[in-house]
C-alpha cells in the first residue's frame, strides 16, 4: 500500500496529535513531515502531500479539497497564540505587520480591522520595516504578552465580533480519503488529545506562560458544526475582502 503523505504544523498546539500519530499503527502507513502553517499549505495546494493541517483561509486553493478529520485546531475565544501586537491602541493603527507563517492570521486581521474595527490599514510582510502593530502567531508568541502596550487576541476579538468560536486549522486532503483510513485516522488523533499530560511532560518549560491552559483550556480540538459554521462565514468575509482590494 502507498503510504498517505501529510504535512502538520510544527507548533505546539499540534503536539497531541503528532504523539497520537507516532503512538499509532498508523504512522507506518503515512508519510508525516512537520511544517509551518503556510508550507503546509503550500505542500496540500501543490498536490506534493495527500493531505494537511493547513491554515482554513487556504481551503479554496486546494483542488478536490474534503475535509478528512473529526479535529481541528480552534478555540471558542481567546486562543493565547494569535495576536495582534501593538505599540498603539486598534483605533490608531495605521501600519500593520503580517506573519509570513501563516495566510489565516493575516486574514483573520484584515477581516476584524475591516469589519469590526471599521480600520483601513496599511499592510506589509517586509519584516524590517517598522509598524504601529504585527500579527504574530504560534510558540513565537509564548510569554510575549508583555512586551508590548496593546495585545489583541484574535480568537477572542472574532467571538466577541461574531458570537462563533473558531477553526484556525483543519485536516484536509486535495483526493477521496478511504474511509477505514479516516476511521483510523481520527482515533490516532483521539488518543494524542488523550494523552496530552503525557505531552505535557516533553514540553520545555516556557516563563510567563501556562502550557497546561493552553492545551487544555484555551485550544480546543473538536471540529463541530459551529466551528464550521464560523469558517464559512470567515471565508465569506475574506471574499469580500478580495473583491474590495479587487
Amino acid at each position: 500500500m502507498n503510504k498517505i503523505k501529510i504535512s502538520a504544523v510544527a507548533y505546539t498546539n499540534t503536539k497531541a496529535f503528532i504523539y497520537g500519530l507516532e503512538h499509532s499503527d498508523i504512522i507506518n502507513k503515512i508519510d508525516l513531515s512537520l511544517d509551518i502553517p503556510s508550507d503546509c499549505a503550500a505542500k496540500v495546494i501543490s498536490g506534493e502531500v495527500d493531505m494537511g493541517l493547513m491554515p482554513v483561509a487556504a481551503i479554496p486553493l486546494v483542488p478536490n479539497a474534503n475535509i478528512v478529520a473529526d479535529y481541528c485546531i480552534g478555540s471558542d475565544g481567546a486562543v493565547n497564540s494569535v495576536f495582534i501586537f501593538s505599540n498603539v491602541p486598534i483605533e490608531e493603527i495605521k501600519t500593520l505587520k503580517l506573519d509570513a507563517h501563516s495566510r489565516t492570521s493575516n486574514n483573520l486581521a484584515k477581516v476584524l480591522l475591516k469589519f469590526y474595527w471599521k480600520k483601513e490599514v496599511d499592510f506589509t510582510t517586509d519584516q524590517t520595516v517598522d509598524t504601529d502593530a504585527l500579527v504574530l502567531i504560534g510558540d513565537r508568541t509564548f510569554g510575549k504578552k508583555d512586551d508590548f502596550a496593546f495585545a489583541y487576541d484574535m480568537g477572542e476579538e472574532w467571538k466577541n465580533f461574531t458570537g462563533l468560536p473558531f477553526m484556525y486549522a483543519a485536516w484536509v486532503a486535495n483526493k477521496k480519503i478511504s474511509d477505514e483510513f479516516k476511521a483510523e485516522f481520527n482515533a490516532a488523533l483521539k488518543f494524542g488529545l488523550e494523552h496530552r499530560n503525557e505531552v505535557l511532560k516533553d514540553l520545555p518549560t516556557v516563563s510567563n506562560f501556562d502550557l497546561k491552559d493552553y492545551l487544555y483550556d484555551k485550544l480546543q480540538f473538536d471540529a463541530t458544526e459551529e466551528r464550521k459554521q464560523a469558517m464559512n462565514l470567515f471565508l465569506k468575509y475574506i471574499d469580500q475582502l478580495e473583491k474590495v482590494e479587487a
